[in-house]
């Protein structure tokens, strides 16, 4: 299995490295440029919804090679 990696804000995205995600606190502008970061290895990406309202669906469905799902609000 790849890396499941937890992206959006601090509060909301923390306590999920306890589980073995890899987090990546960002916010803002800071998602699109993390987004771009993630590795071929990534197999599933865990949004927040403040995170997945950063990304437009263009960039959201350009990534074949994970699993992309957005927390509930």
């Amino acid at each position: 299995m790849g890396q499941v990696v937890v992206l959006g804000e601090p509060a909301r995205v923390m306590g999920y490295a306890l589980a073995g995600a890899l987090v990546i606190e960002a916010e803002g502008e800071e998602v699109a440029r993390a987004w771009a970061s993630l590795t071929p290895e990534t197999s599933l990406v865990v949004l927040t919804p403040a995170a997945a309202r950063a990304l437009d669906r263009a960039t959201l469905a350009e990534r074949r090679d994970a699993l992309v799902v957005t927390m509930p609000a």
